[in-house]
């Protein structure tokens, strides 16, 4: 049983980032920052076949100190018909592999570039949505989540389902009180 949850686990992360409207395609993303937790939520680009979880953000935005100073992180994804939550902890690293970058800049296109045009640092403090300026620079950048450990929680009676997979025991798993 445990190998077939691990199994529809990573397929339905999987479809976070193939199937268009897939409630996994947008997660939560944890970082530290001076002993705080921050999260936010972005946008699963891929699930690579070593099971790290690829997220694209500006290279000048403060999460990239904040993986640096303590690599350490969490991804949530919650599926509200299914009832079903998945959590990947992981440590975060800046993908720096030249073919891997332009593969991943390929992808953003249109409108999008401006995401990654901004005069003006993420987080930047301004006085009102008008004042963001763009130009030609790309500040792309790529976050890879490498996983420990995978746990999933399936919402379900009699019993409610609880799992965790760990990287360390080859992706063995093992159930848990919900």
């Amino acid at each position: 049983m445990l190998d077939s949850i691990f199994k529809s686990t990573l397929q339905e992360i999987k479809f976070g980032y193939l199937k268009r409207k897939h409630p996994f395609k947008y997660c939560s993303l944890s970082s530290i920052s001076e002993d705080r937790p921050i999260i936010r939520t972005v946008v699963l680009r891929e699930m690579t076949n070593q099971h790290e979880l690829v997220f694209f953000t500006d290279q000048r935005s403060p999460k990239i100190e904040q993986y640096k100073k303590n690599p350490h992180a969490e991804v949530l994804f919650y599926h509200p018909k299914k009832l079903w939550q998945i959590k990947v902890s992981g440590k975060v690293q800046l993908i720096k592999d030249e073919k891997r970058l332009h593969y991943y800049r390929q992808s953003v296109q249109g409108a999008s570039t401006n995401d990654y045009k901004t005069k003006q640092t993420p987080s930047s403090v301004i006085k009102n949505p008008d004042q963001i300026e763009y130009g030609e620079d790309l500040h792309f950048a790529v976050l890879g989540l490498q996983p420990d450990s995978i746990e999933s929680l399936q919402l379900k009676r009699p019993n409610h389902i609880r799992c965790r997979f760990k990287r360390a025991n080859d992706w063995q798993g093992e159930f848990l009180v919900p």
